[in-house]
C-alpha cells in the first residue's frame, strides 16, 4: 500500500505542481504526519522534491523532473478500459485500481498532451442511469468480478420473475445497461443473461471452467437485447399521438415514440399522429399509455382500447368519491 501511495504522490506533485500536506492527505485519506513520512522516503530514494513553508507553501519536484515509473499492474489495465464508465469501476470493486491507472496515463503523456488529458476528464463525466433512477445495488459485483476474471465456476440462488431457482453457472461476463448491471453466464453450455440484483446467494468456488472459444460478449449482448426487446413487445397496436404528445412519449415509452416518429417523417403530417407500436401487453400497455392522457388515443386492438377505457373509468372513480375519508 505504501509504495503504490509514494508512487501516485510522485505522479501527483509531477501533474499538479505544489501541493501541501493537507491536500495530499485528503488525497489519500491518511494523516498528514503520513504523508511527511512518505515524502522523508521519496527525497531518501532519490527523488528531487523539496518543501516551501508559508501560506502558499508545499511540496514540489524541481523543474523539469519526470519520473518513468509508470508501468501498468494487471488490475490497473484492466480497470482503465473501464475508465468513464461512470461508477462501474468502483461497483466492480477496482475503483482504487481504475484511479491509479489513470494517474500513471497522464504521467506518461508529454506535459501538454497530459494537460489536455486531465481537462477533459474535468469537463465530461458518463452518468449511465437514467432520470429518476439509481443504479441497483452492486454488493455482489466485486465476488462476481473475480469470478469473471478468474474463470471460476459459481453456485447461485436467482429469484425470477415466475420463481426462485438455484444455479451453477459458468460466468462469462457483466454488462452494465441503463443503470443496471446483468451478469451473462452459461447454465450447462448455453448462455443466458441473469440480472445482478435478483441474485439472492452467490458461491464462487475453485472449481476452473473453460470459456468458449467462440464467445464474444458484445455480440452476444447486442443479439440478446434486440430478441428480448421484440419478445417484450411482441403484441401489436394502432394509435395516434398528439404533437404534445409526442413530447411525452419519448420519456414514457421510447420504442413507441421511434415508431411514431418514423411515421411523422414519412407522412410530414402536423398535429396528430397514427402509428402501429409493440406493445407488451393489454393491461400492461394500457396503464403506460394513460401517462399520457388525452394527449394519445388507441385505435387499434379493441381488447386495448377496452382495457384503456376500463382503466380510466376506474381513476375517475377513485376521484368522484365525495365525502370520502383520507
Amino acid at each position: 500500500m505504501r509504495a503504490s501511495r509514494l508512487l501516485s504522490i510522485l505522479i501527483l506533485l509531477q501533474l499538479r505542481g505544489r501541493l501541501s500536506a493537507e491536500a495530499l492527505a485528503r488525497e489519500f485519506e491518511v494523516s498528514g504526519r503520513t504523508i511527511y513520512r512518505d515524502v522523508d522516503h521519496l527525497s531518501a530514494a532519490g527523488i528531487p522534491i523539496y518543501a516551501e513553508r508559508g501560506r502558499a507553501g508545499g511540496f514540489a519536484l524541481l523543474d523539469g523532473y519526470r519520473t518513468k515509473l509508470t508501468g501498468f499492474t494487471n488490475a490497473e489495465a484492466n480497470a482503465l478500459l473501464l475508465a468513464g464508465a461512470g461508477e462501474a469501476a468502483a461497483d466492480l470493486g477496482m475503483g482504487a485500481e481504475l484511479a491509479a491507472a489513470q494517474l500513471k496515463l497522464l504521467a506518461s503523456l508529454p506535459p501538454d498532451s497530459g494537460a489536455s488529458a486531465g481537462r477533459v476528464a474535468a469537463r465530461f463525466h458518463l452518468d449511465p442511469a437514467a432520470w429518476y433512477s439509481r443504479q441497483e445495488s452492486a454488493e455482489l459485483l466485486p465476488s462476481l468480478a473475480t469470478a469473471v476474471w478468474r474463470e471460476r465456476r459459481i453456485h447461485v440462488r436467482y429469484e425470477s420473475w415466475k420463481q426462485t431457482v438455484d444455479r451453477t453457472l459458468d460466468p462469462l461476463g457483466l454488462v452494465l445497461k441503463g443503470g443496471a448491471w446483468y451478469l451473462v453466464a452459461a447454465a450447462k453450455t448455453e448462455p443466458r443473461t441473469y440480472r445482478v440484483a435478483n441474485i439472492q446467494t452467490l458461491e464462487v468456488t475453485d472449481t476452473p471452467f473453460k470459456r468458449p472459444r467462440n464467445f464474444h460478449l458484445a455480440r452476444y449482448w447486442t443479439r440478446w437485447a434486440r430478441e428480448f426487446e421484440e419478445r417484450l413487445l411482441s403484441a401489436r397496436a394502432t394509435i395516434e399521438v398528439s404533437t404534445a404528445g409526442r413530447k411525452l412519449l419519448r420519456d414514457v415509452y421510447p420504442a413507441a415514440a421511434r415508431a411514431v416518429e418514423a411515421k411523422n417523417r414519412a407522412c410530414r403530417r402536423e398535429g396528430w399522429v397514427r402509428a402501429d407500436i409493440g406493445v407488451e401487453g393489454h393491461d400492461y400497455a394500457a396503464r403506460q399509455l394513460l401517462r399520457l392522457g388525452a394527449e394519445l388515443k388507441v385505435i387499434a386492438p379493441a381488447a386495448l382500447r377496452d382495457a384503456v377505457a376500463a382503466e380510466a373509468r376506474r381513476v375517475a372513480a377513485l376521484y368522484a368519491r365525495r365525502g370520502e375519508k383520507r
